[in-house]
């Protein structure tokens, strides 16, 4: 094995740690969340100094890449997507921490016939599932199972979509749960967002196993 294959190795493993410490702190911000567990939520925000370190761990080790071994072809379409997806992974425990803070900052049980009404659990099994699909399929370079986070991402878009009426109607009806409410909405949205890197990640993985690039064009 050259020097240069033992740097992409050690790098794809530090991706891959970085991807199963974010599916571990959506995990937590889920529990958190669902049971107003602020134990839970410390440690999903007390992590995040964790998942920074990594991040930019792994800028250096990209950069060190790049400035000795000049890589081409496909390592270096490697190294490029590493680099995005390093990013990526990190804008997604950022919103799995500010979940976590809402539970902090509310500290109040939720209304459980407004969280069945909205989807919440479903959109945070949901999210969770497109992540483990992503880390199997990072891990086993599986551009097919890369591309079924397409189709979850889709659900997750359209219980975004309808949240807002049905808070709506909700709120109308209780003015008393406005303030959950928006925090709801808030949680809703930042697991769309979710949903939208993790799509992120799968096209950089397309791109880096097939030379293919997917950002732009319209899925289906």
């Amino acid at each position: 094995m050259t020097h240069l294959e033992e740097e992409l190795k050690s790098l794809k493993k530090s991706v891959l740690e970085m991807t199963a410490l974010a599916i571990s702190q959506l995990k937590k911000a889920k529990d958190a969340y669902m049971n107003m567990d602020t134990e839970i939520a410390q440690v999903v925000i007390h992590n995040e100094k964790r998942m920074n370190a990594i991040e930019l761990s792994i800028d250096r080790d990209c950069e060190n890449i790049f400035a000795l071994f000049n890589p081409v072809a496909s390592d270096l379409r490697f190294v490029i997507a590493m680099l995005k997806i390093n990013s990526d992974l990190e804008r997604i425990a950022d919103y799995a921490e500010g979940i976590a803070s809402y539970v902090v900052d509310f500290d109040q049980d939720l209304r459980a016939e407004l969280i069945e009404a909205t989807k919440l659990n479903l959109m945070f099994d949901i999210a969770i599932s497109m992540a483990q699909d992503i880390m199997v399929a990072f891990d086993e370079e599986d551009d097919k199972l890369a591309m079924k986070v397409y189709k979850k991402d889709v659900e997750l878009n359209m219980i975004n979509k309808n949240s807002s009426s049905v808070i709506c109607d909700f709120a109308k009806k209780d003015p008393d749960i406005i303030v959950q409410s928006l925090f709801l909405f808030s949680t809703i949205r930042k697991l769309e967002r979710v949903g939208d890197h993790i799509k992120n990640i799968a096209e950089e993985l397309i791109f880096y196993l097939e030379a293919e690039i997917l950002k732009h064009k319209k899925n289906g």
